[in-house]
């Protein structure tokens, strides 16, 4: 299987190709588990993004330790996440649509009522593991200004493709795209 090879801080991964399309394979981030490496990138982001912040917010699934590690190291003892469906729960819960890059066809993203009351009027960093179309952002971003909060900072560990271009979203390394033969698009 070929692999690329990313490093962030004094992390070193080798991401296996996934096929994904015909003509496109992309390199296979999954940081769920991987404890060192989202305390590590955590670490690093912080040096990038705003001090003076409410909350973290994050999109289940992969970003789900990044937030989590964020809002540890800089004293907050909250963050929110985003999920994917509705859960019985949930009272008046937000929803969108979203379509994503490493998902097939569309889904859905949820804020809890009570998690966008508790949101309200305050100010958030958005964080993912990695942007590469920026559906997953976008469909939050929408989710948390319905919530009526302010979104300070959005940031994720590695911007893939043409979202390494983008200057809205704070990341620590580059990840490009490739040809089903390994080779970078």
């Amino acid at each position: 299987m070929q692999k690329y090879r990313i490093t962030v801080g004094d992390q070193i991964r080798d991401l296996p190709l996934i096929p994904i399309s015909d003509d496109t394979a992309i390199a296979s981030f999954v940081l769920l588990g991987d404890d060192a490496m989202s305390r590590t990138a955590a670490e690093l982001l912080i040096k990038k993004l705003p001090h003076k912040f409410d909350y973290v917010v994050t999109v289940e699934s992969k970003g789900i330790t990044l937030a989590h590690d964020l809002s540890l190291l800089t004293n907050h003892p909250r963050s929110f996440v985003i999920r994917k469906s509705v859960k019985s729960y949930m009272k008046d819960p937000l929803t969108t649509t979203v379509d994503s890059i490493t998902t097939q066809g569309q889904q859905q993203l949820v804020l809890d009522g009570a998690d966008a009351k508790e949101l309200q009027g305050k100010s958030v960093i958005l964080v993912d593991d990695v942007v590469s179309t920026g559906g997953s952002l976008q469909s939050a971003e929408k989710l948390l200004k319905l919530a009526g909060c302010q979104i300070i900072a959005k940031a994720t560990i590695l911007a893939e493709g043409d979202a390494a271009e983008r200057d809205d979203v704070v990341f620590l390394g580059k990840l490009p795209l490739f040809n089903l033969d390994g080779t970078i698009k």
